[in-house]
């Protein structure tokens, strides 16, 4: 019997055990037919020829923000490292939008203004109007006098999505707001957001997923998770499901707030049960913060920050109550995935987790540890042991994000903790890979391009050289980790017969290229469920070649016409 679409001419990469290679592959309706050899395959209606090009199953990002895409009407700064160009920028985008209330920017850099924190006072003389600027981790924010006045700030008024800092010496605000985005995902924070500041109204943050989707499409993505919504965003995946705009799996985690009671656990219950589970969609894990992050200073860690004596972070709660409600989501049968960053944030969820497991009971839950950026080594072989799912981000280690900051706030004794994948991987632990877009290139071979080199994209500076990965286990933990990270490795992670036929045909052979090379290739074919949703030369849908010239930025452009680069060079959680 013939088989609608064959694969040929080319290797094809299953990561199955029991057939870890074939030279074709057949497609039939929206599963895999056929894995073999050429001269074995069965006729077909229509035959892709590879050519000596990759096939491999389609990339999981398991940690990808698609309602943090780029916004059209928002000035990038994004790796910009000058105050005087980002009050260029945000002085030329007012000048040329005199019909906006207030003035947006994301992707500032902390480092923006050496040796302190940025605030209202470094934005004075760019424009009379509200300025709101997101950082590139999105963990904080930075507003001038005019912001600060039209949000109540300047009065000594409180908002929902964080916490403005004072100034110990005048008692006013500094513009500066901290602990954003946990706390604009509650619902009153995102209320506010919603009110006050024209990115977050749900038009805009629907554009941010539709144009985040076509993006993962071009760059070989066929399944992504979205890895915290709020609870009053989820309309949004609704509508995009429903105006046929998901074109890769998407799996949504629910955000559950650090303050958040058994009523909202309640409400959590009811939206999965009420989501129909379509194909393209579905509700996935509660997501959790353990700790904030290692920039500002905010991440759990066991001993001191290097560079400020005395001061080892926070955890997100008080760590017996963090405890108690993991032990709680667990009993109710939520999978988990926990933000931690620092070694205290990642040992404080370690324990909750094998608390979970002493009250509850063990069972196959495959809770998640996100970032796992700093692990002391005696937790190393507890992800293994406590069946822990290790969400890492190899981009995320290069030294052109995290040299700097990221490495004095640690300090160069512990460096050897830093982004353990090589390690975990070995130790036997599940470890799924991703991309952390946008704050983070979505594109997986930039990914690829780290694990196997952790260097900046360059070359150079290539550091803890012991936790590289060859290509083969970098490419396994992007596809086959991704499944077995969110139970799905009956129907996907795998090219296997009986399988969904999710796959991306790659421009080259990557096994046979340099790293360097591998920066240089592309996703020529993106197919979910056996139809093309990204088609560069036109192979299947008949077309000519269409979208998908790489970006020279590995992320493609997002938006339209982006104000500034956009091209996603960034690091955060």
């Amino acid at each position: 019997m013939a088989v609608d679409t064959l694969y040929t001419g080319g290797r094809i990469r299953t990561f199955d055990p029991a057939q870890p290679w074939a030279e074709a592959l057949g497609v039939t309706g929206d599963r895999i037919s056929y894995v073999g050899s050429s001269a074995d395959a069965p006729a077909a209606r229509r035959t892709i020829q590879l050519e000596g090009r990759l096939v491999t199953p389609g990339v999981a990002d398991t940690h990808n923000h698609l309602l943090l895409g780029f916004d059209d009407l928002a000035v990038s700064l994004d790796q910009v490292q000058s105050l005087d160009i980002v009050r260029q920028r945000i002085a030329e985008f007012a000048e040329t939008h005199p019909g906006l209330d207030w003035i947006c920017a994301e992707n500032a850099l902390y480092s923006v203004v050496e040796g302190r924190r940025p605030n209202a006072d470094d934005l004075v003389g760019t424009t009379d109007r509200p300025v709101f600027i997101t950082t590139y981790d999105q963990h904080s924010v930075w507003l001038n006098r005019p912001a600060m006045a039209k949000l109540g700030i300047l009065n000594g008024g409180d908002i929902a999505w964080g916490n403005p800092e004072i100034d110990p010496t005048t008692g006013e605000p500094t513009g500066w707001v901290t602990d954003f985005y946990t706390s604009a995902m509650t619902i009153d924070g995102l209320a506010e957001l919603q009110r006050d500041i024209p990115m977050y109204s749900p038009d805009r943050r629907y554009n941010k997923i539709v144009n985040s989707l076509d993006m993962a499409a071009k760059v070989g993505i066929t399944t992504v998770v979205e890895p915290q919504v709020p609870l009053a965003e989820l309309d949004l995946f609704a509508r995009a499901e429903r105006e046929g705009k998901l074109t890769s799996r998407t799996i949504a985690a629910i955000y559950h707030p650090v303050g958040a009671d058994g009523d909202f656990r309640s409400r959590i219950t009811e939206a999965i049960r009420e989501t129909p589970q379509h194909e393209r969609f579905s509700l996935g894990p509660v997501k959790l913060y353990a700790d904030d992050v290692i920039e500002p200073h905010t991440a759990a860690m066991l001993e001191d920050y290097a560079n400020r004596p005395g001061h080892r972070g926070h955890t997100s709660l008080e760590p017996t109550e963090f405890t108690k409600l993991f032990v709680e989501l667990d009993r109710l049968g939520y999978q988990v995935h926990t933000h931690a960053t620092g070694d205290w944030g990642i040992r404080l969820t370690l324990d909750s987790i094998e608390a979970a497991q002493r009250a509850n009971g063990a069972r196959d839950a495959r809770h998640g540890i996100v970032h796992v950026e700093c692990l002391a080594p005696e937790d190393l072989p507890r992800f293994a042991e406590l069946g822990v799912v290790a969400a890492m981000q190899p981009r995320h280690s290069s030294p052109d994000l995290v040299a700097g900051t990221w490495m004095e706030n640690v300090g160069e004794a512990r460096w050897d903790r830093a982004w353990r994948y090589r390690s975990m991987i070995e130790s036997g632990a599940r470890v799924t890979f991703s991309s952390d877009w946008q704050v983070g290139e979505m594109d997986p071979l930039v990914g690829v391009y780290a694990a196997m080199t952790r260097a900046r994209l360059d070359g150079s500076d290539a550091w803890t050289l012991g936790e590289r990965l060859d290509l083969d286990r970098t490419l396994e933990a992007y596809t086959k980790g991704g499944a077995e990270a969110f139970h799905r490795e009956d129907a996907v992670g795998m090219l296997k017969t009986g399988y969904l036929a999710d796959l991306v045909v790659w421009s080259g052979d990557l096994y046979g290229m340099e790293p360097a090379e591998i920066l240089e290739q592309s996703a020529d074919l993106t197919v979910v469920g056996g139809s093309p949703i990204h088609d560069a030369r036109g192979e299947l849908d008949g077309s000519a070649a269409a979208a998908g010239a790489k970006d020279p930025g590995g992320a493609g452009q997002s938006c339209g016409e982006p104000v500034g680069d956009h091209h996603g060079h960034s690091h955060s959680h």
